[in-house]
């Protein structure tokens, strides 16, 4: 299982800091992660997926990652 961890905007949605999944791709783990937390279907789009560091698109397999990190856009000021 892949250990997720939200930040911002994420965070907030979920009301998680992080869990485990077990989703064998990026894009269904964003299908999954919008049907078990409807509070990220507005901001998950926009989110960046980083799976062990590196920005990955929807294709990208989670077979042996060990961490994804979903990141809102962030305002700086």
């Amino acid at each position: 299982m892949t250990r997720v961890r939200y930040f911002a905007a994420a965070l907030e949605a979920t009301g998680l800091d992080e869990e485990r999944r077990g989703e064998q791709t990026v894009g269904a783990l964003r299908a999954g992660l919008v049907a078990d937390h409807p509070g990220l279907a507005g901001i998950l789009s926009q989110c960046a997926v980083l799976v062990d560091g590196s920005r990955v698109d929807d294709a990208a397999s989670l077979a042996d990652a060990e961490l994804v990190d979903v990141l809102p856009p962030f305002a700086g000021g």
